[in-house]
């Protein structure tokens, strides 16, 4: 709940200093000129928009893993593998200073896991029966480690809360924009016209493309240091054998949603510009990093 906080109060601070800019530079008097628009309302109106979403999907994120994965939630082990996973799970989250999430499996050919939920000691864990069937149990053992470490590190509520900033600054400049081309190109100084909104609209199709690849770039970050946590909580050679586990599965399929996907073990790769995109690094860049301890 502090982190949340924080973000939200470091948003609200820079919202705080453009509007100050604004206002020094007189590009607020501009903008509300002849029935334009007020900055102190857009920029108020962008946070809401902009975080609203975002939070809450972190809030809801269990709900709809559970329903939109199928995750099926181990309240009773019924077999020796579910005894030892729930075991392994409550000592690495011991080991890791966080509460036992809950743990689960969904019905997937891929090898894969995840993490989420809003609170770093309300969590869940969740393995595909791909990983089961395709991986030994240090394997596991250390994709669970992983996921452990996105937890522990709070990358499910950081992830949120970076999307709800840039989505607040798409939602700002898109406004700007549109009203600036408005008023220059289309001589408009009568307020808001169709200039305006056609505008506003190209530019945040494109503004949400930019933040995206942003979002992603952090998804990446925050992988290698869920690679090195995992192998803290088990051993580097037992992470670098679950990757090489997944290259040998040849680059498994995204998780169906983006906010769990962020936080699977491993993701689709793509190259060149379509790569700015992926939540993941490339396996191989991941396994260089661990052995060659850069995180």
């Amino acid at each position: 709940m502090m982190r949340i906080i924080l973000f939200l109060m470091t948003n609200l601070a820079v919202l705080f200093v453009i509007s100050i800019v604004f206002r020094v530079l007189g590009l607020d008097a501009a903008m509300q000129a002849d029935g334009g628009m007020d900055m102190g309302a857009l920029l108020l109106m962008a946070a809401i928009i902009g975080f609203s979403g975002s939070l809450i999907s972190l809030f809801m994120s269990k709900t709809m893993a559970k329903r939109g994965m199928g995750v099926q939630i181990i309240t009773q082990p019924a077999t020796p593998f579910e005894h030892w996973l729930m075991q392994t799970v409550a000592r690495q989250s011991e080991q890791a200073g966080i509460q036992m999430p809950e743990v689960g499996i969904f019905n997937s050919p891929d090898p894969n896991a995840f993490a989420t939920g809003w609170n770093r000691n309300a969590a869940l864990v969740a393995v595909s029966t791909g990983l089961l069937q395709q991986m030994t149990q240090d394997e596991v053992e250390a994709v669970v480690g992983h996921e452990i470490s996105h937890v522990a590190n709070g990358d499910m509520v950081t992830l949120a809360l970076i999307q709800g900033v840039v989505n607040t600054f798409v939602v700002f400049l898109s406004r700007i924009i549109g009203r600036v081309v408005d008023q220059v190109i289309f001589k408009n100084d009568r307020g808001p016209g169709v200039g305006y909104f056609v505008v506003s609209m190209i530019a945040q199709i494109l503004l949400s493309v930019l933040a995206t690849m942003i979002v992603m770039w952090f998804s990446r970050y925050r992988e290698y240091h869920a690679d090195a946590g995992g192998a803290s909580l088990t051993s580097r050679t037992q992470m670098a054998s679950a990757l090489r586990a997944l290259q040998r599965t040849h680059e498994p399929q995204d998780l169906p949603a983006r906010e769990f996907a962020a936080f699977g073990i491993s993701g689709r790769i793509g190259d060149g510009f379509k790569g700015l995109f992926r939540s993941h690094p490339p396996l191989e860049k991941r396994i260089a990093a661990l052995e060659q301890r850069l995180f």
